[in-house]
């Protein structure tokens, strides 16, 4: 009988499998290292994962703690190192123009998320450079004509006046069930303005194409995309992300089936009733007018996709927007009472009608508080690149490729401005037009190829919920210690989902007509 003998004992093994992985770990601390340079942030990372645990677990105190390295140095930038990616951090925003711009061609790749590529897809607007994105923002452009927009206006009011009437009546009877208890009767208006959200993005974007039961899938895959959202890339069955994905999947799936039914009533000739209507009517004339069989990204699994980004821009950043609103507009008094005298000028609950799109466009001031909203609270804060090549953001420092750049809407937002930290609606005044001055530092929608196409449509949304609100409903912060400081759900809200006292201010609520015979 022979015995095999194993070349190592098993101690040596272990041994040997010890110093491999301490090899690992000492290399990638050097090429941290050489990738960070001069510039500040972590001397030493925690192997392989970096600071993924710091930044799920508390990610206000992550990015201010990032920012605070980024201004001790006047080149405004810092670093960091999370799941094997080096991220630079910039809070300059001439520096940031660098990765909006792409000066360089492709230098620079939008994603959006962190593992968004992971999560979204390949076909996601946010991916897409050079020609083909330009080709698919030209047939985006007549979803947002002004046709468009005021046939979306008219949606958005009625859904925001329907929640509006939900959101007094659970305060009505919270405040009954509670005051036998002696307790608050606020409640927490997050959860129901994303719930407004969505339905808007549900009804303006693809109307009536999604049926009772559809919706009702459809909030369901949406709420596990959010969850995973905000959760590490661990694909394994069961697993939040893999969760969040696979709704991803099923949600560009209904939204693809929208399309075809789109496409079968234009090409009747029936008049839009929402985005995808407009879509498809013009995507048909195209085919019409130059005989071709399908225009590029035409296809219903394409627009399906991208009507998933539409969903997910318009979703969670417009939430950020409202919630801000409420805060901002109860903590200045006298900016509410602006608000209030010039919507009571210019639209009465009391005559039944819609806000018109030039009453809308009367609405100056209100437009002003909407756009300090943003500016003040920019919902998306920072918006992730990946470096394609090697980019020399500044004469010391190079971004090594592969890297993941974070341009800070926020921080931008508070410099050049006339005392940035003050929340005054009348620096976009005509007299003073610190939007047209200060232009480059008003970074919410972006900058460069890839700004936010539907910018028009969310300020419109926000200014129609402000005029709404602010007219229908008396309202009252409940606030709390460290009540407006900011979470991230992934876009900023106040901490405390911004809790309110609500009650009915107007003497009876205007009736508008039902959705569902708009979108007929």
């Amino acid at each position: 009988m022979t015995t095999t003998l194993l070349p190592f004992s098993f101690t040596e093994l272990t041994s040997y499998l010890l110093c491999f992985i301490l090899l690992l770990i000492l290399l990638e601390q050097i090429s941290y290292l050489a990738k960070k340079g001069s510039i500040p942030g972590p001397s030493l990372v925690v192997p392989f994962l970096g600071n993924a645990i710091p930044l799920v677990r508390n990610p206000t105190s992550f990015w201010d703690l990032q920012s605070s390295l980024a201004k001790s140095t006047p080149l405004g930038i810092s670093a960091n190192y999370i799941i094997g990616n080096f991220i630079v951090y910039i809070r300059d925003t001439e520096l940031s123009h660098k990765v909006f711009a792409n000066v360089r061609p492709n230098a620079f790749h939008l994603v959006g998320h962190p593992f968004g590529k992971k999560l979204f897809g390949e076909h996601n607007l946010i991916y897409m450079m050079g020609q083909d994105h330009k080709n698919l923002r030209r047939r985006i452009a007549p979803n947002f004509t002004p046709k468009a927009l005021s046939t979306y206006t008219a949606l958005q009011q009625i859904i925001i006046l329907n929640h509006l009437k939900s959101w007094v009546s659970q305060s009505q009877s919270q405040s009954q069930a509670q005051a036998q208890a002696q307790a608050h009767n606020s409640i927490p208006i997050r959860i129901l303005a994303r719930d407004m959200n969505l339905e808007t993005s549900q009804t303006v974007f693809v109307g009536p194409y999604l049926g009772l039961k559809a919706r009702e899938r459809f909030e369901r895959d949406y709420f596990l995309f959010n969850v995973g959202l905000m959760k590490l890339p661990i694909d394994f069955p069961g697993t939040a992300f893999r969760n969040a994905r696979l709704a991803v999947d099923r949600l560009v799936g209904t939204l693809a089936t929208c399309t075809e039914m789109s496409k079968a009533r234009m090409n009747k000739g029936e008049e839009p009733s929402c985005l995808i209507d407009y879509w498809m009517q013009d995507t048909l004339r195209e085919i019409q007018e130059a005989g071709e069989a399908a225009p590029p990204f035409s296809t219903d699994a394409e627009i399906g996709g991208h009507l998933f980004d539409f969903l997910f821009a318009a979703q969670d950043a417009s939430t950020s927007s409202l919630l801000w609103a409420v805060a901002l507009l109860d903590s200045h008094p006298e900016v509410l009472a602006k608000v209030r005298a010039e919507v009571d000028g210019i639209w009465s609950p009391e005559s039944d009608s819609l806000i018109s799109s030039e009453m809308l466009r009367e609405m100056k001031y209100t437009q002003a508080v909407a756009r300090e909203v943003v500016r003040f609270r920019p919902p998306a804060t920072l918006v992730p690149h990946i470096a394609a090549e090697r980019f020399e953001l500044t004469e010391t420092y190079t971004v090594p490729k592969g890297a993941i750049v974070f341009p800070s809407a926020f921080e931008s937002s508070f410099q050049g401005f006339t005392e940035p930290d003050r929340f005054e609606p009348d620096r976009f005044s005509e007299e003073r037009q610190e939007d047209q001055i200060y232009k480059r530092n008003f970074l919410a929608f972006g900058a460069g190829p890839h700004q936010c196409v539907g910018q028009r449509y969310a300020l419109n949304h926000l200014v129609l919920f402000i005029a709404m609100f602010a007219t229908l409903i008396d309202f009252k912060r409940d606030r709390t210690d460290g009540c407006d400081e900011i979470a991230y759900v992934p876009t900023i809200c106040p901490k405390d989902d911004c809790r309110v006292f609500l009650s009915k201010r107007c003497a009876r609520y205007p009736s508008f007509p039902a959705v569902e015979d708009l979108v007929k």
